[in-house]
């Protein structure tokens, strides 16, 4: 048994809003997992896939209808580095995605009727780099070269037959013009979702004008904001409604920071459930969480969207 992709989750967003699932990386940590180098969630996908597996199960189990694979960290380019060729990268993105088929199947064995979806996640070019740009952008390439850059992995992900590709993170408008320009071929439907700081990217550009592009790109069914502080979301929701009259995808971080240097969080979590109405009022139909929001988080976004 597979996890259901009928309806198919674009149109599947027109009966009300779906529960996203939440971090990854906190998963894998409370599993035990070690993740302290350049591949950080990604490196579960050799070292321990049952972990990958027993995360997404965690998050359908709280409520969650949409995973998000463990590719996020996942490229050629990075899995080289720790001499991997290129057969056997496509098979550890292949396993991404499988790994949160088979957690929709243990979760339909446990009893979780209603449908499921996997999404496979595109972090963008500075999550490669792994020197925290993803939070900066402006990475001095041009958008052929990151189109180029992404487009074997997406071609990859793509062939594993996820309901949809997450193409998330993205701190510079520039880099979403490679995605989308990479995305039209493929055949699979995609969301798109800024990192933003206020009423910008983290490039620094107007949201206004991030968005624009992909109004007019067919593949893309939901545009909108991850990881970011949860008091930035509801601003970028109404903004990405307006810009692109589509559905919107919101899954922000707990409202700590990424400190880059010291490869830690700090400060206080502000994610609040109670800030939920207000996103699904905004236009938000996918809303879950990121990092270090973890199932009891995704849990209180399920009751919210319930009752």
């Amino acid at each position: 048994m597979t996890v259901s992709a009928t309806p198919a989750l674009p149109s599947a967003l027109a009966a009300g809003p779906l529960v996203l699932d939440g971090g990854m990386s906190n998963q894998l940590e409370a599993a035990g997992c070690e993740l302290g180098d350049e591949l950080w969630s990604a490196r579960a996908l050799m070292e321990r896939p049952e972990a990958v597996v027993g995360a997404h199960l965690a998050y359908f189990e709280a409520g969650a209808s949409v995973a998000i694979t463990a590719s996020y960290q996942a490229t050629y380019e990075g899995f080289a580095r720790r001499g991997l060729g290129p057969a056997k990268v496509a098979e550890l993105l292949a396993l991404s995605v499988e790994s949160a088929r088979e957690a929709g199947r243990l979760a339909r064995a446990g009893g979780i009727t209603r449908p499921l979806w996997v999404a496979a996640s595109v972090g963008p070019y500075g999550a490669m780099l792994a020197d925290g740009s993803e939070y900066r952008g402006r990475y001095g390439l041009s958008v052929a070269e990151l189109e180029r850059f992404h487009r074997p992995r997406m071609e990859t992900l793509a062939a594993a037959a996820p309901d949809a590709l997450a193409l998330e993170t993205v701190p510079d408008a520039d880099e979403a013009r490679a995605l989308l320009r990479a995305v039209r071929s493929l055949g699979v439907p995609a969301w798109l979702s800024y990192s933003v700081s206020g009423a910008r990217t983290r490039a620094g550009q107007p949201l206004e004008e991030a968005f624009a592009p992909a109004a007019d790109c067919d593949e893309v069914f939901a545009v909108g904001v991850n990881c970011c502080a949860p008091e930035d979301v509801t601003h970028a929701v109404a903004t990405a409604a307006r810009v692109t009259g589509k559905p919107v995808v919101v899954y922000p971080n707990s409202g700590e920071s990424w400190d880059a240097g010291a490869r830690a969080w700090d400060g206080p979590a502000t994610f609040d459930a109670a800030r939920v109405e207000a996103w699904r009022e905004a236009g938000a139909r996918l809303i879950g969480g990121c990092c270090r929001v973890g199932p009891e988080g995704i849990a209180t976004i399920a009751r919210a969207l319930t009752t």
